[in-house]
């Protein structure tokens, strides 16, 4: 491959990851509209036509098995 094609290629990756990242920030913030219309409306599904939107808060509890593991490490055998 020369030089000229090797430029070729790294100036069309370089577009390609800024439209990705163009992309990317247009995605969030539709979805920060719809978020924002979800809640103003007081619910956590939306659904039109041919789709559906759901927001949920979703709480996650996790065990330290570090800290398990120095604390009783028969239990956490």
């Amino acid at each position: 491959m020369t030089n000229f094609e090797l430029d070729s290629k790294v100036r069309e990756l370089r577009e390609l990851k800024r439209l990705v990242s163009d992309a990317n920030e247009l995605i969030d913030s539709l979805q920060d509209e719809i978020k924002a219309e979800m809640t103003a409306q007081g619910v956590d599904t939306l659904s039109g036509a041919d789709w559906k939107a759901t927001w949920k808060a979703v709480t996650q509890t996790k065990l330290d098995t570090t800290a398990l593991k120095k604390a009783l490490p028969e239990l956490a055998e």
